[in-house]
């Protein structure tokens, strides 16, 4: 499953900004996203990316058709073509095609995909884990490590989605398994453990324990109530202003606790923030 070798990419190419629109993608730009020879550089390309068309390019690069031409069929015939939506869909279908192949040939292909240079690709292999019903919720979250690291914002998002549902599921094996990630070196890491377990979340479903509960996840949330990382900061405080949505005493308690144990910068600006819809 050896991807066919392609041209050098001009640098111009890799160090783009990005179109605003989709509509203004210059169309060797489209081109090279929805061969899979690139990656996207920002949520317009990302959304623009067709995954039924990437997948027949990425199944023809692997010599792979007579294989996947009924899968082809199924998605072109699917009524719902949001990405989010096709994703899921997709990895469905490699989980499928895997089934009955031996475990040499399950782990080449999983590697493939999942170590593929486009960001839309490896987006895949995420849901794969998470769909994927041998595996149990604490053998997904390791295997899904990798992409909760990633170097990619949209493969780095479509990781905390793709084990949303089983994190909701068994929570509490959830929560004890990520504790110790929101004290890893890798903000990445950090950010991932707390962005999974978002009482709203965003394009994923509600947990609704923790909606009305917010202190089961206290303990993860205290381990990051003052980390040096924007990124993390944002996510805690994205997690506490979702919980303010139906539980404001709590939140405004846990951020003035929060300032009395440690009023440092970060602090400050995850309280803040977590407060600006009170």
């Amino acid at each position: 499953m050896q991807a066919k070798a392609h041209a050098t990419i001009p640098s111009d190419i890799l160090l783009r900004k990005g179109a605003r629109k989709a509509a203004d993608i210059p169309e060797h730009v489209r081109n090279l996203l929805q061969s899979g020879q690139i990656e996207s550089v920002n949520l317009t390309e990302w959304l623009a990316v067709d995954h039924i068309l990437l997948f027949q390019q990425i199944t023809q690069d692997w010599e792979m058709i007579e294989d996947t031409l009924e899968i082809i069929q199924q998605l072109q015939q699917l009524n719902e073509q949001r990405i989010m939506k096709l994703i899921p869909a997709i990895a469905l279908a490699w989980l499928a095609l895997m089934e009955h192949k031996d475990t040499e040939y399950r782990t080449q292909l999983f590697y493939s995909i999942a170590q593929h240079h486009s960001d839309s690709v490896r987006c895949w292999a995420a849901y794969m884990i998470g769909m994927n019903s041998q595996l149990s919720l604490n053998e997904k979250l390791d295997r899904i490590r990798p992409f909760a690291a990633d170097p990619h914002f949209g493969v780095r998002e479509i990781a905390w989605m793709a084990v949303r549902e089983p994190i909701i599921i068994e929570l509490p094996i959830a929560l004890k398994h990520l504790l110790p990630w929101t004290a890893d070196p890798d903000p990445r890491i950090r950010r991932f453990a707390i962005e999974s377990i978002r009482p709203h979340g965003v394009w994923a479903k509600h947990i609704q324990v923790l909606k009305e509960n917010p202190a089961l996840a206290l303990p993860l949330l205290e381990l990051v109530k003052s980390d040096q990382d924007k990124y993390v900061q944002d996510s805690v405080s994205n997690w506490l202003n979702d919980a303010s949505k139906s539980n404001p005493d709590w939140v405004r308690q846990v951020c003035s606790t929060w300032l009395q144990m440690s009023d440092t910068k970060a602090t400050r600006r995850i309280t803040t923030r977590a407060q600006r819809s009170l």
